[in-house]
């Protein structure tokens, strides 16, 4: 008698490299379920927009950017919200890939206050956004940016952001059909990526000036 192999790190990286990923229904829901997009929400590597409001807050912000800080603290920061797919399941194995370096955090921190995040899974020269959150303003805006930034430093091909929301296209992502997606995926799976090929670059203003260039 066949049976469904148990969920774990090393399906969850399986599932990534076919284009799907898993999600709860709710916090307290322990069932998961694997997400095929039809339509799939991609951050062009040289797309990001940033705004002039956010420019200025940038330049103007006493905050750090922090890569794999605190990885705990953002998946509980994504999750804390009135409705979200993250449940214990999900934290857990998460945190076994973070600790296997396939899950990556960014964090932006105002003092000591953690003011927002983001976090996902890398596979060659693929990242697979999960999910970002902000306890300050533009918290997450600022940690896609520090993110993206570095991705395109360290050679990253695809930013895969799952599904497509008015915020996201906002800043600049964009809808691509299934077809298309697995095709870039593909691409990406084959070049080699890795997050640690240079330092994280604490110079807002440096980054801000790279990141503005290709919006």
């Amino acid at each position: 008698m066949s049976t469904e192999p148990a969920l774990s790190p090393a399906l969850i990286l399986r599932a990534y490299a076919n284009g799907i990923f898993p999600m709860a229904e709710t916090r307290d829901d322990p069932e998961i379920f694997w997400v095929d997009p039809r339509e799939r929400g991609i951050f062009p590597i040289d797309g990001f927009h940033v705004s002039r409001s956010m420019a200025r807050r940038v330049r103007r912000a006493e905050y750090r950017a922090t890569l794999n800080q605190d990885f705990a603290a953002v998946v509980d920061g994504c999750a804390a919200r009135e409705n979200t797919w993250i449940n214990d399941t999900i934290r857990g194995l998460y945190i076994e890939l973070h600790n296997m370096g396939h899950a990556h955090s960014l964090e932006i921190y105002e003092g000591d206050v953690l003011a927002g995040g983001v976090y996902g899974v890398s596979l060659g020269a693929a990242f697979f956004g999960e999910s970002m959150f902000s306890t300050r303003t533009d918290g997450s805006k600022r940690a896609l940016l520090h993110l993206i930034d570095h991705l395109r430093r360290c050679g990253f091909q695809l930013f895969d952001t799952q599904f497509l929301t008015d915020h996201l296209a906002s800043l600049g992502a964009k809808e691509i059909s299934r077809s298309d997606y697995r095709s870039r995926l593909a691409s990406a799976l084959q070049m080699p990526g890795n997050i640690w090929k240079v330092p994280l670059d604490r110079d807002h203003d440096a980054v801000l000036q790279r990141m503005t260039q290709t919006s």
